[in-house]
């Protein structure tokens, strides 16, 4: 009788959350699994605040600024420690300046369809987070871009996980590739090359399991001010490879003689190993 009351009194609707507005929301509009669209976020706390950002971003932004909101739903987490960082190339890169900056790296899914309605509740939540002094201030936004899901390429076809499952697999590492091409009129060139010959080509008894390949969108122009507009929305792509090995135990070949790009150029290649959530672990391996 009283989980039957308290289960009652839970469905009542409030009228300060607009619960009924909820129901209605969800019986229209898209609602499949593909990951349509992703944030990628590549932050570099400042120094001294690596300990007091990781637990805030684990303990609260992960949750409350990103995988509570509505069409985002897989999350993960990936750190580069100091000699993960000394593996990246280029060494002048259009992204990281210096090229090992951005230790922590954030990957999060949003449904198919679903990018404008994120984006109004993330810019809206990110706004009262900000005003409620849930904001970390001591730290560099890298590289951070919502994209759009061009392709993934699998290493073994239609065997093993999918990419929507790959947030959720326990990888052992990911690799965050960032290409530009020479111009917007290249790009369509550069993705079918991906595609066609290279991907398929380096994937083959590979540690990696998959690639997926993004193009990136502008930010809107209400976004939190502290994260600057993207750069290279026309002519760049974004790619995660997911690895079955540490990157240390792979980075020599599989990663060493990537052949560079014919009509673009490669502006990041850099390592990360998952974090392991509500710790610490690595946090004093980052410098």
């Amino acid at each position: 009788m009283h989980s039957e009351t308290r289960s009652q009194t839970h469905s009542e609707p409030r009228n300060d959350t607009h619960s009924e507005t909820y129901a209605e929301l969800a019986a229209t509009g898209p609602y499949g699994v593909h990951p349509g669209h992703a944030l990628i976020t590549m932050v570099e706390p400042h120094p001294g605040h690596e300990y007091a950002y990781n637990r805030w971003y684990e303990d609260d932004h992960y949750y409350a600024g990103a995988m509570a909101m509505p069409w985002m739903y897989a999350g993960r987490r990936w750190v580069a420690t100091r000699d993960l960082q000394l593996l990246r190339v280029p060494e002048k890169s259009a992204v990281a300046q210096p090229v090992t900056a951005g230790c922590y790296l954030s990957t999060y899914w949003v449904t198919e369809g679903r990018y404008d309605d994120h984006m109004k509740w993330t810019v809206a939540i990110n706004k009262r987070l900000n005003r409620d002094a849930r904001v970390y201030r001591d730290r560099t936004h890298v590289f951070t871009a919502f994209q759009d899901h061009e392709s993934t390429v699998y290493r073994d076809g239609a065997a093993g996980p999918r990419d929507f499952h790959a947030l959720d697999h326990p990888y052992a590492g990911l690799v965050l590739e960032v290409l530009d091409a020479e111009s917007p009129e290249k790009r369509p060139e550069l993705l079918e090359w991906l595609l066609a010959r290279h991907l398929p080509k380096r994937l083959a008894g590979s540690p990696a399991a998959m690639v997926t390949v993004f193009r990136p969108t502008p930010l809107p122009g209400d976004r939190m001010t502290y994260v600057k507009q993207v750069e290279g929305v026309d002519t760049r792509l974004t790619l995660l490879w997911f690895l079955e090995a540490d990157p240390r135990e792979c980075w020599d070949p599989y990663f060493t003689d990537l052949q560079e790009p014919g009509a673009g150029r490669r502006e990041l290649l850099a390592p990360f190993v998952p974090t392991i959530p509500g710790t610490d672990t690595y946090v004093d391996r980052l410098r």
